[in-house]
């Protein structure tokens, strides 16, 4: 998290009710999933296991109270008994191991933190769900941090310039598209991919996330699988844009230079304005065979501007069921 968007964050005085908050929330969306399990280090202390959506609002917490007493990293970590390098982990989001929480309130103790701002922190530790993602075999690790986003956000808004988003493919588009580009995998292992990709688009199903993607119309056309696999796709996003939460956009091919805009991505947020410290934005970009995260202020906000500039251009609601319908009909003939 850089420190050009944390400075940005509550104030003093509303630091103890946005930890309050972000609590609360994190045990309500950990209902009726298990609350994250804690697990002793070889030294007897407790460490939680958290994913990523919840370690970036930790990690804010961190900064804001390391940022409100006006220390170094260098000065928490003399200050905590432990090393710069885990006062920079614990105040970010993408390292992996188990947060420790004699150490979270060992670092708000040397930033100053009043007893009762530590022990909300500490809840909002615990209270983490375990989301089915986390160490899930048939999730690439590159997907997880992902997935966890998704389960956090209120939007996310994706422009896909190469293939039909992952939360709205079929089961056969997605058999189809990893026999031709992951060969190796194992039919069994194949399914097992299919079934977590299934598990994930069940966030769609809550309405709590509103999707809006922006579609080359190129997609349409390529042949993934067979025409079959292509016209059920279609009439599948046909299906899925009528849904309250779903804005699908087709962008024509006469715009076809705005593929210029860059490769996929996915842009996800929560906006909150009453309490900034529970908000959230993060750019995916997905590349070849890996993917990358952003979170820099200056980067989402780039990514950002490009998709309003891709969604201004593209086909309105109506017209852009019309491509679809028209592209289902060429996979027929």
């Amino acid at each position: 998290m850089s420190d050009t968007r944390m400075n940005e964050l509550a104030p003093d005085g509303g630091l103890m009710r946005g930890i309050r908050l972000m609590a609360r929330h994190a045990y309500a969306s950990a209902q009726p999933q298990r609350a994250a399990s804690p697990t002793k280090t070889r030294g007897g202390d407790v460490a939680e296991t958290v994913g990523p959506a919840g370690r970036m609002r930790i990690g804010r917490v961190l900064f804001v109270l390391r940022d409100r007493a006006g220390l170094t990293q260098t000065e928490v970590a003399a200050q905590a008994g432990v090393s710069v390098g885990t006062v920079n982990r614990y105040e970010g989001w993408q390292d992996r191991s188990k947060l420790r929480l004699p150490t979270v309130r060992s670092i708000a103790d040397a930033c100053g933190a009043t007893s009762s701002e530590r022990d909300a922190l500490v809840r909002l530790v615990t209270s983490q769900e375990e989301g089915w993602w986390l160490e899930h075999p048939a999730l690439p690790d590159i997907i997880s941090p992902l997935v966890s986003f998704e389960a956090y956000a209120t939007y996310e808004r994706v422009w896909a310039s190469q293939l039909v988003p992952g939360l709205l493919q079929t089961p056969e588009y997605d058999r189809a598209l990893h026999r031709a580009t992951q060969p190796q995998l194992n039919p069994d292992e194949i399914e097992a991919t299919v079934k977590a990709r299934g598990k994930r688009q069940e966030v769609l199903n809550e309405q709590g996330l509103h999707l809006s993607v922006v579609l080359k119309a190129s997609v349409l056309d390529d042949v993934v699988g067979t025409p079959e696999v292509m016209r059920d796709q279609i009439t599948h996003l046909i299906n899925m844009s009528e849904r309250p939460n779903v804005e699908l956009r087709v962008l024509p091919r006469r715009y076809g230079h705005l593929a210029g805009s860059g490769g996929h991505f996915v842009h996800l947020g929560r906006d909150n304005e009453a309490d900034p410290l529970a908000s959230m934005s993060v750019v995916y970009l997905e590349l070849h065979h890996r993917g990358l995260y952003l979170d820099a202020p200056d980067d989402v906000s780039k990514y950002s501007s490009m998709f309003d500039y891709l969604l201004a251009a593209a086909a309105d609601a109506e017209s852009s069921r019309e491509l679809l319908e028209r592209a289902r009909q060429e996979h027929t003939t």
